[in-house]
Formats: C-alpha cells, structure tokens, sequence
C-alpha cells in the first residue's frame, strides 16, 4: 500500500466572511490563479480518463479556503507582509472592473494599509501560512 502523500507547503485562501456565495466563488479562482501562474512545481500532471481523454492539469495539493471579518482579513495581510509569504489579494474594488489592467490600476491606486481586502490566498512553508491564517475559521 502506497504511503500517504505529505506536503511542506500549503495553500489556503482567507474569503472575508460578508460576500455573497457567487463573490466567494469569483475571488477564489482568481487568487488561486496567481499561484498556479507562479509556482508551476504545484500543479501536477494532466488527467486522463479511461477513454483516454486528455484533461488540464490541477494543483497537486489542498486548497485550504477560510473565512475572516474585514479586521482579521488586514491582520492576516499583515502578517503575510511581515512573513514575506507570497500571496495574491482581491480588492472591494475589484468586483467593479471588468479586466486585468484596470484590476492592476484600482490595487496601485490604493496605499498597503488602507486596501480593501475581500481576499488573499497564500502558499508558502506550512508552518508560515498557518501562522498568517491562525485564528481563522474553515469556511463552511
């Protein structure tokens, strides 16, 4: 019997817990894209089903998705920063763009300490993300 996979490194999402169910699905796969996109050792190999149809790679590991009020959505973003752990971050602003330039304008616009964060997902050491994300509760 093969021994369970382990991993040292973990990605989990932070969702602040006053969006609506579709804007929790949208900051999701937009944060975690950012990881997929620049830690290419994270996604595995490509799928096949038994009729040898091809299907696109995905991450090899968990995706841990939490949720946080607007204050501890801040604190964790701190503690990222503090930690240099890599991490992607979803603006209030965001849901009133339509593209990736104006997304990368509204996040410019605004200084660190006064962004809107309605998300971040991180990936790092599994002992640093936990710390940035202690506190928060699993989303449910």
């Amino acid at each position: 019997m093969d021994e369970p996979i382990r991993f040292d490194t973990k990605i989990a999402v932070l969702l602040r817990d006053d969006l609506a169910v579709w804007q929790r699905l949208n900051v999701t796969a937009f944060l975690v894209s950012g990881i997929a996109a620049t830690h290419p050792e994270v996604v595995g190999e490509p799928y096949e089903d038994a009729d040898a149809t091809m299907y696109l790679p995905m991450f090899r590991q968990p995706v841990l998705v939490f949720e946080g009020s607007k204050e501890f959505m801040a604190t964790a973003h701190e503690r990222a920063l503090r930690r240099e752990i890599e991490h992607a971050v979803f603006t209030q602003d965001l849901f009133a763009t339509g593209n990736d330039r104006d997304n990368r304008a509204a996040v410019k616009a605004v200084s660190t300490a006064d962004l809107d964060l309605v998300g971040i997902a991180c990936y790092g050491p599994k002992n640093a993300v936990d710390k940035v994300l202690k506190g928060a509760a699993m989303h449910h």
